[in-house]
């Protein structure tokens, strides 16, 4: 589904993705893993256009990304939560929704009815402004944005980062849903190594911009985690 292939990317002078590789295979969950600045989130906005690499290839279902524009992935089928989430808080709920709308293959002027059912809280709440909802409420409403376009690929940044357990574990039952039922291939990036074992079929760890070790998730022993991903 998703190819990563040598890409090298800097920050100025600074050299931050080195010969990087990545394979994301239809209908899996990939786990993007490693500690704070080894090259996730960078890599993430690589592959969602929003900053440049000197070198490499990135092909998502077998055409190469490297010359499409930020604005026109999401209509070839990538779906993208940020880090943080980014909704926009002065727009409601409904506002923030209707925004993926004109990403979507099949056009129409709706909010897919699947949403709601994922998310009950956010049909409860269509008029009520993105920065007045809690937290984990944002989060819902910015993987919700992200699933309005009907993706193939969605690509999540820290989920579940700075949110409560109750909707962590909400959150976890939505992505296997998408994943196993509905067959929709993930990219996750995610620090909690219990959460990323419940959800994920695959892991991949960065350090210092480069892929260390990649595999099955069950294949993710003691030996990587005291070494790539304890603090």
């Amino acid at each position: 589904m998703l190819k990563v292939e040598q890409i090298n990317q800097f920050y100025g002078e600074s050299h931050t993705l080195w010969d990087l590789d990545l394979h994301v295979p239809e209908g899996q969950c990939t786990c993007l893993m490693g500690r704070n600045g080894v090259g996730k989130t960078t890599l993430l906005q690589c592959v969602m256009g929003l900053l440049p690499f000197r070198s490499g290839e990135i092909r998502f279902a077998g055409d190469s990304l490297n010359r499409q524009i930020a604005e026109r992935r999401a209509p070839l089928g990538i779906g993208y939560v940020p880090q943080g989430r980014q909704i926009f808080p002065l727009l409601t709920v409904e506002e923030n929704l209707r925004i993926g709308l004109p990403a979507r293959r099949e056009k129409g002027n709706r909010i897919p009815p699947f949403i709601f059912e994922l998310f009950p809280v956010l049909k409860e709440m269509l008029g009520r402004r993105g920065g007045d909802l809690s937290g984990g409420q944002q989060q819902q409403l910015a993987i919700g944005r992200a699933l309005v376009i009907d993706p193939k690929l969605l690509i999540l940044d820290e989920p579940t980062e700075g949110i409560q357990p109750n909707i962590v574990q909400e959150i976890g039952d939505i992505i296997l849903r998408l994943n196993r039922e509905i067959g929709l291939t993930v990219l996750l990036v995610e620090q909690k190594l219990p959460f990323a074992r419940k959800v994920a079929d695959r892991y991949c760890i960065l350090d210092r911009g480069r892929q260390v070790a990649a595999g099955e998730i069950a294949g993710l022993n003691d030996e990587l985690i005291r070494q790539y991903l304890t603090v």
